[in-house]
């Protein structure tokens, strides 16, 4: 198997998976892929934000705001992208639930690998609105990279 030409990872603003995001700058680099970033949103409704973010705690928040907050998200990761040496790195920011958008880029992009990180494999969050990890691993017709950064 060749090089990988379009990595795409996924990214929810957490430190976690900014480390995901600087595992696939890695690779896009050094195989000379373009790298997508991607980070998935719910609409924010007001009276639902603050129960909504309560209950799923500080991991998932960010699926219940809106696109402002998504796009300071993929911004800030590809300035770490950028930094750790990615050339060829574009972002997008789709609403919906984290893994379908991952597989809908994935498509979008002819990607041939996804990366994203291991966060969610056993959480509450994970059980409350399942683990992105796994089912993007599970349904995901591409080389999924799960990196460990927890």
């Amino acid at each position: 198997m060749g090089a990988y030409q379009t990595v795409v990872v996924g990214t929810d603003g957490s430190e976690t998976s900014f480390r995901a995001v600087d595992r696939a700058a890695a690779l896009a680099r050094d195989a000379g892929a373009t790298l997508v970033i991607a980070c998935a949103y719910f609409p924010s409704h007001d009276k639902n934000l603050a129960h909504d973010q309560d209950v799923l705690g500080p991991d998932a928040a960010y699926q219940v705001v809106g696109s402002a907050p998504a796009e300071d998200t993929v911004g800030r990761a590809r300035d770490r992208a950028v930094k750790a040496g990615a050339t060829n790195v574009d972002t997008v920011v789709v609403q919906g639930k984290p893994a379908d958008t991952l597989r809908k880029v994935v498509t979008d992009h002819s990607a041939d690998l996804l990366v994203v990180g291991n966060r969610g494999l056993n959480s509450l969050a994970g059980r409350i609105i399942g683990s992105v990890p796994l089912d993007v691993a599970r349904h995901t017709p591409v080389d999924v990279l799960i990196v460990h950064t927890t």
